[in-house]
């Protein structure tokens, strides 16, 4: 992950912005926003919100899934109709009043992606977004896409955003082939393709 390491571009001068939370910063935050479309960067905010909101120590793959089929319609669209993005909101919002709070004192981790997350992200989260990145890459672009993100939340079947499909019913491996159609052919997975 050593896209991610921030420096300050000006020799050491000392940043005029101001301190934020763990769950809004990290070392990844400033090189690792430059790497997503404007639309990805606006989804990533919207599951750092969420996570403050919802009291949860982590922003984690659930986050990222609510935040990517509240605000990209791509990524809507990918999914088996809108009856199944309704029951899967549905879910998505029952994670904060229901099941999802034995998330709060716990770490996302399936062990699939080996990646040591900075502050504020869940191990699987990080990971999933930096193979968002280099579904970009190979596709020939600069920057990560809803469907990037999305592709690579459903690629760990431990992550929690798996666990949500499951429980709204969302047939994962059709699914990840509608998103390949989507992004030129591309499937990507946990273990690297193996």
């Amino acid at each position: 992950m050593s896209r991610l390491r921030e420096t300050d571009g000006v020799g050491g001068v000392p940043s005029r912005i101001p301190q934020q939370s763990a769950a809004e910063s990290g070392p990844n935050r400033t090189e690792l926003d430059a790497g997503l479309s404007a639309e990805l960067a606006s989804v990533v905010s919207g599951a750092r919100r969420r996570a403050l909101r919802d009291g949860d120590r982590q922003i984690d793959t659930a986050h990222l899934l609510h935040s990517l089929l509240e605000s990209d319609p791509e990524v809507r669209a990918a999914f088996d109709g809108a009856a199944q993005v309704a029951r899967l909101l549905g879910y998505l919002v029952q994670r904060s009043i229901g099941y999802g709070l034995r998330w709060q004192s716990s770490v996302e981790d399936s062990g699939a992606v080996p990646v040591v997350t900075e502050a504020g992200w869940s191990p699987v989260a990080a990971g999933a977004m930096e193979l968002a990145y280099e579904r970009a890459v190979l596709r020939g672009d600069e920057q990560a896409r809803g469907l990037d993100l999305l592709a690579t939340l459903v690629a760990d079947p431990q992550s929690r955003a798996v666990e949500v499909l499951g429980r709204a019913g969302v047939d994962t491996p059709a699914l990840l082939e509608r998103v390949a159609a989507g992004c030129g052919g591309q499937v990507s997975r946990a273990d690297g393709g193996r």
